[in-house]
């Protein structure tokens, strides 16, 4: 019967609409930069602009020098906590209302703002540094009087920019000119776009052609450029030179750009400034990343408005039981005062202090070396995780190919059989057969290819198609320049923008066809026997997200022939190769392998059809409007009935310790989901080798849908499954959270893990937060590239791995491991500890707070429910700072179990999921506590004092400090030296300190063996019950983690 629900359509809100629009400042419209334009920008003049363009500058100070007090003052008191301090501080400047010393409410409240300015400020002065060093780097700029220097922060638009190797790139410029032979320079884009490939940039060809770079100052030109946006992988523009004879157009795209925060891996390079400050791609893609407050702060928070409702409710009872005699109205306000108590100061700092010790803790962790804690106030957050998010290439993975098979269809080369391909390689280049006259190349197309000319085919164009680069560097023998002319194999390394091409040309490299050189217009390969083979480069279409493949088109220089080589995703390549009936079924086997695959295909083309469509393709980039669409229209009439030579599959291994590690979180009762942009078998594959899958687990592929209809069926269909894994893709997935998006929540949170593959940036962010809102618990995400750092910053704990893909997600993150294995001691040992440290901190300064207010309602009853004070002057102070702090404060090192055995029980993990150490019933029981043991202490103290007033101090107060510290050492679970040192520096200063108090207490009557008896048994009475019931409590209902440690 509950099969088929009928699933009700979900109405979406516009929520987190905006999140991700440029970060522009709101005053943006009115300094003339609100509509971004696009524009006209003169080579060498920036006064010809038509339009006013903001200053170069880098700020990510959240201050200035007018605003930083204000703006913190205003940012601490906005909260009530720190409000109603501020409030209570200014009362008694009141004289109806003052009840002591002005230094007994100022000093705490000067403590905690002086802390919190200083930690502002020195961020501030941080960012202020960064920055500072930023917009001062000199960069040397074209101009009439030849080049001068210029800082970075006095770049402007229209400006000639000459920037060295290893040097930033200031701004946002058109690339003109290179000192490199090859006419092309090569990129870093590391801090951009997360990618530590370099990328290859080609400078504009009529400015490349002119004889020095001070040229570019003689000649009338201009480059239009599209108005400023988010997209760093896009962009549209054409450079037009006017005085030229005909005038020159050219069009201008992404691999003409240089952005800002990008760095020159090669050569000089000069270029236009075309977009500066605001404008910069890299700014306008910077989201302000949300300010993450730890659901701890909250229950913490929630925690001390109850206190505060106690204070006015116990107020409100001592006016009434007066019977709101005279001025009642000015009694409440008094009685509010003198019970202040009851909401702790203390805590905030605390707390804040407890932070900084636990990401001290994880930093100094010598088994997770390289950790480093960004957001030192959310810790508490790893002990309650109950969903983690992960990527899967270059987290779970080590974004290192290896290249492992090699398939022909008829026939499959594993690593062990690679040397039948290198003397398949070998015999295609020694015997006479391989140059075939024309006539007969074509009657032997016709009859059916042998294997070895078949394999020779294949490892050409796995040669050929691709946009790796090989560089040559000195190696101390060899110095660069002869390394490049003599081909040296010791000095070469291969660059490009992804991992599975260098691997893919390393292989070809190791069966004898070696890319030896390459630039702009051609390609050298080495054969087997030392021949270099030429090859010209008409025309690359790199590989994009949306296309999903790469094609080139090449001339041999030694027979002419032309041919169009393409390789891409299996799912795209099918429609383009000849029908066949194999390719489907081997790319799912080597994808169940864990292999990623690449469909291989080539096309001769005539001379007559390459001119055919070089003409239309050239008109197609120079339009303006949709160019995209118009070129991509144009190379599809090329990519029909290609020839399919080879499926190449490419393993990326495991990180170490993957499969303990997400062991070790599944019983600690975390789903982990893996969010990934590759494709449905691999991820599947991927994550039964991980083990994210368990061997007795079913997989639910959730089928392919793109209407409201068939989600429904489908969700129907997976609705009867139980206890079994889901994949989805990132369509289906659009399509099912558009129409069923509680539906789709609700079954997926029940599952043991989910898997989304094909996910965008966009996409994973999307999931994280639909998590926090269907389920109320906390998410870790954990990512390594660029496209990680959304969902990263989304998640309630973010944590980036430093791996091949660069520092952005680690910068963006809260968290950053050098392994992803270093996540279960993180969350095992850190977040748990840190959680239930906390937690015994937080209520152990409310009973600190509690105690004392108890004792005043006691003495404020007895005398006729008189606000006066029982406690004065330093004696208030010194109780919360220097008789206190450092016991209650040591309960920061306090352990339950040592780390190797939250290791090896992660099942104790699974307790705090439930909130246990800090809820409702634990904060009862510490008020009951309190209650019993204020009231025990001053009852006491009036039962046993026998003539002064002066004595009922001395009394109550020493058995009040000496109840604290033996509460402290009842609380404490694991002894540390440091513990023991704080218990006898906070007495010996208590002691040391009565010398001074003589106003307040009676330092004769200490001395006296009256006053030794009494507080002795006081402090007995009210401590002895406490560790009799814990006692009791250990031997019959022992806490899970006792078993462990007994």
């Amino acid at each position: 019967m509950t099969d088929n629900i009928a699933l009700q359509p979900v109405r979406h809100k516009k929520r987190h609409e905006n999140k991700h629009r440029n970060s522009c400042c709101p005053w943006s419209r009115c300094c003339g930069m609100g509509d971004f334009k696009p524009r006209t920008v003169w080579l060498g003049h920036p006064e010809k602009r038509d339009q006013r363009y903001p200053r170069n500058v880098i700020n990510n100070q959240k201050y200035n020098f007018f605003t930083f007090l204000p703006g913190v003052l205003f940012n601490q008191f906005k909260y009530f906590f720190n409000l109603y301090f501020l409030l209570l501080a200014c009362s008694q400047f009141v004289p109806e209302l003052r009840l002591g010393a002005l230094y007994t409410y100022w000093v705490p409240l000067g403590f905690v703002l002086i802390i919190t300015i200083g930690r502002e400020a020195v961020e501030e002065i941080r960012c202020f540094i960064r920055d500072k060093e930023v917009n001062s780097q000199i960069y040397s700029k074209l101009s009439t009087r030849g080049t001068v220097k210029v800082k970075s922060s006095g770049i402007q638009v229209g400006d000639l920019i000459i920037v060295e190797k290893n040097q930033r790139v200031p701004a946002d410029m058109i690339f003109l000119r290179t000192s490199e032979r090859n006419g092309s320079c090569f990129l870093r884009t590391d801090q951009l776009d997360g990618e530590t490939d370099w990328k290859l940039r080609l400078p504009v060809a009529c400015t490349q052609r002119l004889p020095t770079a001070a040229d570019l100052l003689q000649i009338r030109s201009f480059v239009y450029a599209e108005e400023p946006n988010l997209d760093i992988h896009n962009f549209i523009g054409t450079f037009t030179r006017e005085d030229g004879d005909p005038p020159v157009n050219e069009s201008l795209s992404i691999e003409n750009a240089l952005w800002a925060s990008t760095v020159i891996a090669s050569g000089t390079v000069v270029g236009v400034v075309i977009y500066t400050g605001k404008e910069l791609r890299s700014v306008m893609n910077t989201s302000n990343p949300r300010n993450k407050i730890g659901l701890f702060d909250l229950e913490v928070n929630c925690l001390t408005k109850i206190l505060f409702g106690a204070l006015v409710v116990v107020s409100l009872v001592m006016v009434a039981l007066q019977h709101f005699a005279g001025r009642w109205y000015l009694q409440i306000l008094r009685f509010i005062l003198l019970f202040s108590n009851i909401v702790p100061i203390s805590l905030r700092v605390n707390l804040d202090m407890g932070k900084m010790v636990y990401s001290w803790m994880i930093r100094r962790d010598s088994k997770i070396p390289g950790t480093v804690v960004k957001a030192s106030t959310i810790p508490e957050q790893l002990g309650r995780i109950s969903y983690l998010l992960t990527d899967k290439t270059g987290t779970l993975t080590q974004n290192e190919m290896v290249f492992r098979r090699l398939h022909l269809g008829t026939v499959a080369y594993g690593m062990d059989s690679m040397d039948e391909v290198q003397s398949h390689v070998f015999s295609a280049y020694t015997q006479p057969s391989h140059d075939l006259p024309a006539s007969r190349a074509l009657a032997a197309t016709k009859v059916r290819k042998s294997i070895s000319s078949r394999v020779h085919d294949a490892v050409k164009a796995i040669a050929l198609c691709h946009n790796v680069t090989p560089v040559y560097e000195s190696n101390g023998v060899t110095d660069q320049a002869e390394a490049e002319q003599h081909y040296e194999d010791a000095c070469r390394v291969y660059q490009a923008s992804s991992p599975d091409e260098v691997a893919l040309v390393q292989w070809t490299e190791s069966v004898g066809l070696t890319l030896v050189g390459r630039d702009q217009a051609s390609m050298q390969l080495r054969t087997p026997g030392g021949q270099i083979l030429n090859f010209t480069i008409l025309q690359i279409f790199p590989f994009t997200y949306e296309s999903r493949r790469m094609g080139v088109i090449v001339r041999d220089d030694s027979s002419g022939e032309i041919a169009f080589y393409m390789k891409g995703a299996d799912v795209v390549m099918a429609g383009i190769v000849q029908y066949n009936d194999w390719l489907e079924e081997e790319c799912g086997n080597m994808a169940r392998e864990g292999l990623r695959v690449l469909v291989v295909a080539k096309k001769s083309l005539s001379e007559e059809q390459y001119q055919d469509f070089e003409a239309r393709y050239v008109q197609a980039k120079l339009s303006v409007h949709d160019r995209s669409l118009k070129v991509a229209t144009v190379i599809e009439s090329l990519e029909m009935e290609m020839e399919l030579l080879c499926l190449t599959g490419v393993e990326d291994q495991l990180q170490t310790d993957v499969r303990p590690t997400l062991e070790i979180l599944r019983n600690a009762g975390i789903k982990v989901w893996m969010l990934t942009g590759d494709k449905l078998e691999t991820a599947t594959c991927t994550a039964k080798n991980a083990h994210l899958v368990t061997r007795t687990q079913d997989i639910h592929l959730f089928r392919q849908v793109t209407t409201r209809g068939e989600a429904h069926l489908e969700l129907n269909a997976f609705r009867r499954k139980h206890d079994c894994a889901l994949v989805i893709s990132g369509d289906s997935l659009e399509v099912c959270l558009k129409f069923y998006e509680y539906e789709f929540m609700e079954l997926a949170c029940q599952c043991p893990t989910v898997v989304c593959c094909r996910c965008a940036p966009t996409q994973k962010a999307q999931i994280v937060r639909l998590l926090q809102e269907r389920t109320g618990k906390l998410t870790c995400a954990v990512g390594d590239g660029g496209n990680d750092v959304s969902m990263i910053q989304e998640a309630d704990c973010g944590v980036g791995v430093e791996g091949k893909e660069g520092k952005q997600a680690s910068l963006a993150a809260d968290f950053s491991v050098t392994e992803f294995k270093h996540l279960g001691r993180l969350l095992m040992v850190h977040g748990r500890n840190s959680y239930k440290r906390s937690a015994a901190l937080s209520q152990f300064v409310i009973h600190r707070s509690l105690c004392i207010s108890t004792m005043q309602a006691v003495f404020s009853s007895v005398f006729y429910f008189a606000s006066i004070p029982l406690y004065q002057g330093f004696l208030i102070i010194g109780y919360s700072t220097l008789y206190t702090m450092f016991p209650v404060f040591s309960l920061v090192l306090d352990k339950d179990v040592k780390s190797e055995v939250a290791m090896l029980y992660p099942e104790l993990y699974k307790d705090l999921l439930k909130g246990r150490p800090l809820s409702f019933k634990t904060f009862l029981l510490w008020v009951l506590i309190s209650i019993y043991q204020g009231s025990i202490i001053m009852y006491g103290a009036l039962l046993l004092f026998e003539s002064e007033f002066v004595h009922i101090v001395a009394i109550s107060f020493t058995s009040l400090i000496l109840t604290e510290l033996l509460m402290v050492a009842l609380t404490i679970q694991t002894w540390h030296w440091l513990m023991i040192v704080a218990e006898l520096l906070s007495l010996a200063c208590y002691i040391a300190s009565l010398v001074f108090l003589h106003e307040f207490i009676d330092v004769y009557f200490l001395a006296t063996l009256s006053f030794l008896w009494k507080v002795t048994v006081i402090t007995l009475v009210s401590c002895l019950p406490l560790y009799i019931l814990k006692y009791l409590r250990r031997r019959f209902s022992p806490p899970s983690y006792s078993k462990l440690t007994s």
